[in-house]
């Protein structure tokens, strides 16, 4: 017969998910950092909307004028999806796309930014405004560690925001 000291005893607490822990997502921020600033280098001008000063109407939460904070040099992926021509009432009318890939932890963390959408973006001379906003990758297929946000932009149209 087996001595009672030999059964086995379930521990206190489960162990940690192994490579799934905060150093691991530490060490995936560090690596996503170096590579989008050092190597590939991609930068935009951010432009945030001031949601102290902005008159925002009470039932719409929309404002006709917003205000916007002091613009921020931000490194991200970008996609150019390119220039499309329509035919409208009054002649042509060209319209070009990007899509932004944001660092999510390094915006939130390290320069305390928050994308919404209808903030404005400056990226390759030409002003884009935000549209749609997403946050499509999960770290190691955990939904609470989002990777990235990526944001729709389309180009502004001139006379409707004048970056300074």
């Amino acid at each position: 017969m087996a001595d009672e000291d030999d059964k086995w005893s379930r521990p206190d607490a489960p162990p940690p998910p192994l490579f799934l822990g905060r150093p691991e997502r530490d060490l995936v921020k560090q690596v996503n950092d170096e590579l989008i600033e050092r190597v590939i280098g991609q930068t935009i001008i951010y432009y945030p909307i001031s949601m102290e000063y902005t008159n925002f109407h009470s039932l719409y939460n929309e404002a006709i004028e917003k205000t916007f904070l002091p613009p921020i040099r931000v490194m991200a992926l970008i996609d150019w999806e390119g220039s499309k021509t329509q035919s409208v009432e009054y002649g042509q009318d060209r319209d070009s796309t990007i899509q932004i890939h944001f660092h999510k932890r390094r915006l939130t963390e390290d320069q305390n930014i928050y994308v919404q959408e209808g903030d404005f973006v400056l990226y390759g001379g030409l002003l884009y405004e935000i549209v749609t906003l997403g946050q499509p990758r999960a770290l190691f297929g955990q939904i609470p560690h989002k990777v990235e946000i990526s944001a729709l932009c389309i180009e502004a149209r001139s006379g409707v925001f004048n970056a300074k």
